[in-house]
């Protein structure tokens, strides 16, 4: 790999690559405004020039009326041919009766006013009917040089008379000019393209470079390389996109990690039972078989553990259809307080034997419209939950209310318990996830009912959380609004 390579510069020509498309971009957009500037600037140079020169002819006319109309002294007259001179024109000022009463020339043979085709009275009749201005310029060619001219004409108004002035000059070759504005334009675009190119490369090569070392990354992540990390460069976009996969490769990695666990506590799970089911028949083959009292105790086991393997693939199965979005959703009305009771008493061996307390605080009656069957599981999930985190001789406290809104049912189950961590925190509704690494099977549970609750929750549209401290307790609750049927 090249060091071009490296940087995330490729020297292949990718015309759906980010780098050829910022630069096409840009050569267009580059090329589009010195074109578009150059044909304004083509298109106004003609009559921008011939407005030009309208406008330094009127000065001079200016200049030499003060100077011989209204002067009239030899030093003025003076001045009157320098400023002919120094202008490149010539001029010739005729009054009332025709008569030429002055004239100066710096162009010679050139002057289109000394030639037979320039007749003055055609220009004083014109000048005659112009009276809002008083003044009229034209564009005539001068036969004997080939050159375009430009006469201007004005009516001077003196005290005792009319005069007029005449006053012509040359057009320079405007199509020169055009020439050089197009060999300066050409020129111009070729630095615009540069300099468009090498911007277009170095923005698209700061997108390109965090983007390209993401991918080799991504690479590494998808053949579950955890150790990666994506840094996304300067811009916002490419920051947050960094971040985002970040986030998303700690959350595979740990995903990943409970996958693990999920297949060592499933096999754990399986493996046990079966050991002791294989145990207890040969048991019942080799000694009890001829024994009523054990072979019945034997059959006993096999019978629990067959049960408890029939739950644990019985919740799978189930939460696995709810979040594929395949379950059959029952709603009806029931009393939450009844399913309370009914679960409580159903566990009250289960608290005698670890030697717990339980306060219930309920109402008379709570009515939910909710699938009774999922109701009393979240219930019984969350009270074994308790009783398996709640060191003997403590409490655990159920409690059920409606809020004040009237309009969201509220349950929890809080124990005094070890609490959660907050490393351990955002997992807890994930499956098998366990507040210790080392599994072991406790009070029959399959290790899914947290996550049960979670996935019946989000099934119904109701809300499940939990608050905790550690060394304190845990608060596990649930609530639903539109607690009746409509």
């Amino acid at each position: 790999m090249s060091q071009l390579e490296e940087w995330g510069i490729s020297l292949k020509l990718d015309r759906n690559g980010i780098r050829f498309r910022f630069w096409l971009v840009f050569f267009l957009l580059a090329v589009g405004i010195t074109t578009f500037i150059g044909i304004l600037q083509i298109g106004f140079v003609r009559p921008y020039y011939r407005n030009s020169k309208i406008r330094s002819m009127n000065t001079v006319a200016d200049a030499i009326t003060q100077d011989i109309i209204i002067d009239g002294t030899s030093e003025s007259i003076g001045h009157a041919l320098h400023t002919t001179i120094d202008n490149d024109v010539c001029v010739q000022i005729y009054n009332d009766n025709g008569k030429k009463v002055y004239a100066s020339d710096s162009l010679g043979s050139g002057c289109l006013l000394n030639t037979s085709s320039f007749q003055e009275e055609d220009y004083v009749s014109s000048l005659q009917k112009e009276k809002s201005t008083g003044e009229i310029s034209s564009f005539e060619d001068n036969a004997s040089t080939g050159q375009q001219m430009i006469v201007y004409a004005r009516t001077i108004r003196a005290s005792l008379a009319n005069y007029y002035i005449f006053v012509n000059a040359p057009l320079e070759p405007v199509d020169s000019v055009v020439s050089f504005f197009y060999q300066q334009y050409g020129l111009y675009t070729l630095i615009a393209i540069a300099i468009a190119s090498l911007l277009a490369l170095y923005i698209s090569t700061s997108i390109t470079q965090p983007i390209v070392r993401m991918k080799k990354e991504a690479q590494k992540l998808a053949e579950a390389d955890y150790s990666v990390t994506f840094t996304g460069g300067s811009f916002t976009e490419t920051k947050e996109l960094a971040s985002t996969l970040n986030d998303t490769k700690d959350k595979l990695a740990k995903i990943d990690e409970l996958r693990r666990d999920l297949i060592a506590n499933v096999s754990h799970d399986i493996r046990t039972p079966l050991t002791d089911i294989r145990a207890y028949a040969e048991m019942i083959r080799d000694i009890s078989g001829n024994n009523p009292e054990k072979r019945n105790k034997h059959l006993e086991v096999i019978i629990h553990e067959t049960e408890y393997m029939s739950r644990l693939i019985n919740d799978m199965s189930e939460m696995s259809r709810m979040q594929s979005g395949n379950a059959i959703i029952h709603r009806e009305n029931i009393d939450l307080v009844e399913i309370i009771y009914e679960v409580v008493q159903m566990n009250e061996s289960l608290l005698r034997t670890a030697g717990l307390k339980i306060e219930i605080d309920v109402p008379n009656e709570l009515t939910i419209y909710f699938d009774r069957v999922k109701m009393a599981q979240i219930v019984s999930n969350y009270l074994t939950n308790a009783i398996k985190h709640t060191p003997s001789g403590k409490t655990i406290y159920v409690k059920a209310y409606m809020k004040s809104d009237e309009e969201t049912v509220h349950f929890e189950v809080r124990d005094e318990g070890e609490g959660i961590s907050d490393e351990e925190l955002p997992y807890i509704w994930n499956r098998y996830q366990k507040s210790s690494k080392s599994f072991r099977r406790n009070m029959t549970s399959t290790g899914l009912g947290l996550s049960i609750v979670k996935t019946i929750a989000d099934t119904y549209g109701a809300v499940v959380g939990v608050e905790t401290k550690e060394h304190i307790g845990s608060t596990f609750y649930f609530e639903l609004q539109e607690t009746h049927e409509a």
